[in-house]
């Protein structure tokens, strides 16, 4: 198995199938950590620094707090807007990034532009990890989920999977390049313009994926063991900030997972995730249903980030 000290975290394709598990047990290692809500001093001479040029609440403070969590510090912003990047100057990756790189000693940066943290990751001598680029992907959200399904389920290799949302998002690439490596199955549900797209489609049909389409979440939420959600209703991934002009739709109800579907189609012990935000796909009231998981994921959030900044630190191998 190849090293994590000094790597790269930009896409789920380039892990393979034990490296997985390594970060998963990296993870159940450091767990106590964040259970008991206490700081370490594993990273004690070590920093973050955040660079998010698009709004965020759960990964960029996932990241911070894993790296207090180490006892590390942090440093960055979360604002393009009030960087040179994103004024006057409209300052390049490249240029940013050769900064930013002595400033500390690994870089989690969010951007609306597909490969941004890979174009980071040229230039940068110190690691870069991805925390979701455009409708690229988003490799630490996954790996959480994933994580989530571990802890809850004991597994991931025969379990059947149900995706459903807007297949364009970057969670649903990084989790369909994730399940490449593992024996389940999965359905895609997605209003057909937001479906998998051709291209996409193909990729995963050379890497041999298990996985089906269809357009109703009552045609395979009974099989479902993992249910991972993501909103129809989205804004432009493609732009630092897309903030509301005017009253957006409602999820369809093919798309919805309420009380009412789990109580009567879903199995018993299937499990409920979702990355949040959400819209109304999920219901409030499904939040205190034995299938909801979104909290335990947002716990496991700062898990997953704890085990990969060690990783790629050093200070676990």
């Amino acid at each position: 198995m190849r090293s994590f000290l000094g790597r790269d975290i930009l896409s789920l394709k380039d892990f393979e199938r034990n490296e997985f598990f390594r970060v998963f047990e990296v993870a159940e290692e450091l767990e106590p950590i964040a259970r008991s809500r206490r700081n370490s001093n594993l990273l004690a001479e070590k920093t973050l620094v955040t660079a998010f040029y698009q709004p965020s609440t759960r990964t960029r403070l996932a990241h911070e707090a894993a790296m207090h969590r180490l006892g590390g510090h942090v440093t960055g912003f979360s604002d393009a807007k009030m960087t040179r990047a994103g004024d006057f100057y409209q300052e390049s990756i490249k240029d940013t990034v050769k900064m930013l790189e002595f400033y500390g000693d690994v870089i989690v940066m969010r951007h609306f532009q597909q490969g941004a943290p890979a174009e980071a990751a040229k230039w940068a001598s110190i690691p870069i990890i991805n925390g979701g680029d455009g409708w690229g992907e988003h490799p630490t959200q996954i790996l959480t989920d994933l994580y989530t399904v571990i802890q809850e389920k004991g597994r991931i290799d025969g379990l059947k999977w149900l995706a459903v949302g807007d297949m364009r998002m970057r969670t649903m690439h990084s989790l369909a390049y994730a399940l490449t490596q593992f024996d389940s199955q999965i359905t895609f549900v997605a209003p057909p313009e937001m479906s998998l797209l051709p291209e996409f489609k193909e990729e995963l049909s050379q890497y041999s994926l298990n996985f089906r389409e269809a357009e109703h979440v009552e045609q395979a939420i009974g099989e479902a063991d993992v249910i991972l959600v993501e909103p129809v209703v989205q804004p432009d991934y493609t732009k630092s900030r897309d903030e509301r002009g005017k009253e957006v739709g409602l999820t369809p109800a093919n798309y919805k997972i309420t009380r009412e579907l789990l109580a009567t189609k879903a199995k018993p012990d299937a499990i409920l995730l979702h990355s949040l935000p959400r819209m109304d796909e999920i219901p409030t009231d499904v939040d205190i249903t034995h299938w909801s998981r979104y909290w335990q994921e947002a716990f496991n959030g700062v898990v997953m980030r704890m085990a990969l900044l060690a990783l790629v630190l050093g200070a676990m191998e």
